[in-house]
């Protein structure tokens, strides 16, 4: 029953395909000691050892060579990278004529010691939930012989626009594309007002990354339809012959990877809109400015990572199958680290040299290095708290953003005086100024509270501005000498308004007596 309700439910599209890749003779040295016992050699696959002569009984597909006809990517194996090609035949629908085919195939020794891989392709439909299924079994046979069987099944959508919520979908890329658009006017204007200090901005540089990945999502996404447009109804229509549909799974695996990859890059960009909470410009603050220290610690760290993987691949590769490559030795490590590991395999694999090996390898790597980069973390954060309790803020606040984008509002609204009606106004401080001469009043007296909120300001642009200052870096010397020199400022002005007041109040007394 399961087995007749699959068959109902998902649709076989065209025809499965056989297809074998072959080496040839001779394509590896018998040690000549060896010669007598074994004339014959055949290595490992690949495209200059790849047999393209016909064998067996040389009549039809399956026993001569066919060229690769179609785009399809190449298959990454467990021992080896196949091309396209080779010998291949396709099945009946009929049961009866499958099964004879393979025995027939079987009789005439198909397989031979030179087969290093089988693949058999096919395509189902389900139109339940609108899914094509590409699936391909894979049997590869090595040079050192015996059999490794694996799969891949890719389940796509390639008729995207059936229902109503497709249509919606459509909707949102319409309006995805309309805003790449406009999000790339703004960024080619910001880059002609500021010129080479646009890229002096790490945040920047991740807005120009972000948009150029979305380009290339979008001409993968419009690549994909037009292949599918393309080809689709032609493969539908074969339905006596095997549908090649690997090509479109590929380029639509493709697809998902760079925008899986497009995904991750705008979840990183949040980092720049949380810098209104402290906790999380803080987080910021500390992974940007101790990334140096991280990178001279990383390269002393995979130096005796790598040696201790190099050791475990020679010791235990020959009998632990974690450890069976190098590859394979250091991922088995990083497992370690993260407490999943196998004493038991080690050990036994060398009583001598597996425990030592376990022992220095958690202490140097898991106790000392893994602590040093914690120290690591910790001494800069607090740097950075330190920073942020003398005043030192973040290079993007929100909070900025909004009452920057709150006044712009007010301002064409005409609910605010804008910077134009601002210039008037300090103009007419200009008359008040001048004003205050014909007074009588001292040039000394008219300059002072000029010249100090000059320097008020000039102090407040280099300490808090993003664009002179950046917060990753630490507070220099100098500048705390200049904070520290107008706090003494402050102090000397508060004291003499407070001298100013005492004598006003005394007069004010006096008048009353």
């Amino acid at each position: 029953m399961y087995i007749s309700r699959i068959y109902y439910e998902n649709i076989l599209l065209g025809v499965p395909r056989v297809r074998q890749l072959k080496v040839r003779n001779n394509t590896c040295m018998v040690y000549s000691s060896f010669r007598s016992l074994m004339s014959e050699c055949y290595g490992k696959y690949t495209s200059e050892n790849e047999d393209l002569a016909d064998f067996g009984i040389k009549s039809g597909t399956e026993w001569k060579y066919s060229t690769p006809s179609t785009n399809s990517p190449w298959h990454w194996g467990f021992v080896g990278v196949y091309q396209n090609g080779g010998y291949i035949f396709t099945l009946s629908k009929s049961k009866s004529e499958t099964k004879n085919k393979f025995v027939d195939l079987r009789l005439n020794s198909w397989i031979t010691r030179g087969t290093r891989v089988i693949f058999i392709d096919f395509s189902l439909y389900n139109a339940n939930v609108n899914l094509f299924c590409i699936i391909r079994l894979v049997a590869e046979f090595p040079a050192t012989g015996g059999v490794l069987t694996s799969w891949q099944f890719y389940s796509l959508k390639l008729l995207r626009y059936v229902s109503y919520s497709d249509y919606f979908i459509a909707s949102c890329e319409i309006i995805f594309c309309i805003f790449l658009v406009v999000f790339t006017t703004q960024e080619f204007k910001k880059v002609k007002e500021s010129k080479f200090a646009y890229f002096t901005s790490i945040w920047n540089w991740l807005e120009l990354l972000l948009l150029l990945l979305c380009f290339v999502t979008v001409f993968f996404y419009a690549y994909c339809n037009l292949q599918n447009f393309l080809l689709l109804g032609q493969l539908l229509k074969s339905t006596e012959k095997y549908s090649d549909f690997y090509f479109l799974a590929s380029w639509h695996i493709y697809y998902n990877n760079i925008v899986a990859i497009t995904i991750f890059f705008a979840w990183i960009k949040i980092f720049k809109f949380i810098s209104f909470n402290k906790t999380m410009s803080q987080l910021s603050s500390t992974l940007s400015r101790c990334i140096k220290d991280i990178v001279g610690f990383a390269i002393m760290f995979f130096i005796i990572f790598f040696a201790y993987a190099q050791l475990g691949f020679l010791v235990f590769g020959s009998q632990v199958d974690d450890f069976s490559t190098f590859q394979n030795a250091i991922f088995a490590q990083f497992r370690i680290v993260l407490g999943d590991f196998n004493f038991a395999g080690i050990q036994q694999a060398s009583w001598i040299l597996g425990p030592i090996y376990f022992i220095t390898f958690i202490f140097f790597v898991f106790f000392v290095l893994l602590n040093m980069f914690l120290a690591i973390i910790n001494d800069t954060y607090s740097e950075v708290k330190a920073d942020y309790a003398i005043g030192k803020r973040p290079d993007f606040e929100l909070g900025k953003m909004i009452q920057m984008t709150y006044h712009n509002a007010l301002e064409k609204l005409k609910l605010k005086k804008t910077q134009k009606e601002d210039k008037k106004i300090s103009k007419g401080n200009g008359h008040l100024v001048e004003q205050t001469r014909r007074e009588g009043f001292d040039e000394n007296e008219i300059r002072r509270p000029e010249q100090r909120k000059k320097s008020r300001e000039k102090l407040e642009e280099k300490c808090y501005s993003s664009d002179i200052q950046n917060d990753d870096q630490p507070v220099t010397q100098q500048e705390f000498r200049e904070l520290f020199l107008y706090a003494v400022e402050l102090e000397k002005e508060l004291q003499c308004i407070s001298l100013k007041l005492n004598r006003v109040m005394g007069k004010f007394s006096a008048l009353q007596y």
